[in-house]
């Protein structure tokens, strides 16, 4: 049975590796629609989506991951959504199969990609928390059945993860060969990126603790 896949990117200030991201998507057959949310950017985050053949939704206020993310599944007519950060490096199509397939072949409900070989920090991370990453394939009917996801903000993969814990949710882990991403302290700074960091990890904390 033929399904219709889109991909959501939450972007916040990425118009450095977002376009790359996007080229990368749709060489991707498996993949209708590629739907960008820039989260309140202030940047040339939504101009670079745009020209590079997404469609893009521009919330005027930053919403945090989860509330960008409500937002394209509302849109979206989709039966399985791929979601994606916009600070991917070295993303390619295999990366990409290797998330959808497990799901397009009902392998499983939902895909969790972990990045491997990319660089230390990053996979350092994921290893102590996979649950954590952005790179997934889900279906819609597991999406449906989580309440508040656009109140979890940097929380959403741990309510993602928390309700296929609840409902028996089917989840392959996928390893991501060579892929990484700009860490915060690239972005901002030192200092500044060692606070946003500290701040996503409060809200997650914060998220657990209020369910």
């Amino acid at each position: 049975m033929e399904r219709r896949i889109v991909a959501i990117i939450p972007a916040y200030n990425e118009e450095q590796t977002l376009g790359e991201v996007i080229s990368v998507v749709k060489k991707v057959a498996l993949i209708d629609e590629t739907i960008v949310i820039s989260d309140g950017s202030t940047d040339k985050t939504a101009d670079v989506a745009r020209e590079n053949g997404a469609t893009v939704i521009e919330l005027e206020d930053n919403r945090g991951k989860g509330g960008a993310m409500k937002v394209g599944i509302d849109t979206a007519d989709a039966d399985i959504f791929l979601f994606l950060d916009a600070d991917l490096i070295g993303l390619e199509v295999q990366h990409v199969e290797l998330l959808l397939h497990p799901v397009v072949d009902d392998e499983a409900d939902m895909t969790i990609g972990l990045f491997d070989g990319g660089r230390v920090a990053t996979d350092l991370a994921q290893v102590v928390a996979p649950y954590l990453s952005g790179q997934r394939a889900v279906k819609r009917e597991v999406l449906q059945g989580i309440s508040g996801i656009e109140m979890a903000r940097f929380g959403v993969e741990i309510a993602l993860t928390r309700h296929i814990k609840e409902s028996n949710v089917r989840v392959a882990e996928v390893t991501l060969p060579h892929l990484t991403h700009r860490m915060k302290e690239e972005k901002l700074g030192v200092l500044r990126g060692f606070l946003s960091r500290m701040k996503m990890y409060w809200e997650i904390i914060k998220y657990i603790g209020g369910n």
